[in-house]
């Protein structure tokens, strides 16, 4: 982690302990702009943001949008399996971020090739997509293949335009030390 990023994630982890939010799992996935990803509920539930509570995954009445961000969450707090069964959920499975999330979780599954198939469908929908070039880059160095790594870390800074992104720092901090991973 770098420096800043640790700033950012201490002042949101604060801001979150004053709220009494920080025992929610996915507090240390915070990035600066971005929103937190929902709580996780028990398993059979999902987080529905519009009522703000976790409901029955069956019958329940989510956009594919919530699915995907709920399950990533799921694969962060370590509960990949129970994600890849939300996002079989999703109407539409095609999406970069579905294949994405779907590489991440299959990825954290321990299938690390299966989940570099699936970022490499979401890299084909959408190139300039930084994060999926973060978690293929992970993916790389998992495998022992930095060569493939430093090259999704490059077009990620052209994506950023900058090494100061997020996806930059946390690539580029796995291919220094793959224990961050």
């Amino acid at each position: 982690m770098t420096h800043s990023t640790f700033l950012r994630t201490f002042r949101t982890s604060s801001l979150l302990l004053g709220l009494g939010l920080l025992a929610t799992p996915w507090h240390s996935a915070l990035a600066a702009g971005d929103a937190p990803p929902p709580p996780t509920c028990a398993k059979g539930e999902v987080y529905d943001e519009k009522a703000q509570k976790c409901v029955k995954k069956e019958g329940a009445n989510l956009t594919d949008g919530n699915y995907a961000a709920y399950a990533l969450a799921l694969a962060k707090a370590g509960r990949a399996p129970e994600a890849l069964e939300i996002l079989d959920l999703l109407k539409d499975q095609n999406t970069a971020q579905a294949l994405n999330y779907r590489g991440y979780a299959t990825r954290k599954s321990g299938n690390v090739d299966e989940g570099i198939g699936y970022y490499l469908k979401s890299v084909a929908i959408k190139p300039d997509y930084a994060q999926v070039r973060e978690y293929l880059g992970e993916a790389y160095v998992l495998k022992g293949q930095m060569d493939l790594a430093k090259a999704e870390l490059e077009k990620i800074k052209g994506i950023c335009g900058n090494t100061s992104c997020e996806e930059y720092e946390d690539l580029e901090a796995a291919i220094k030390d793959p224990s961050t991973i």
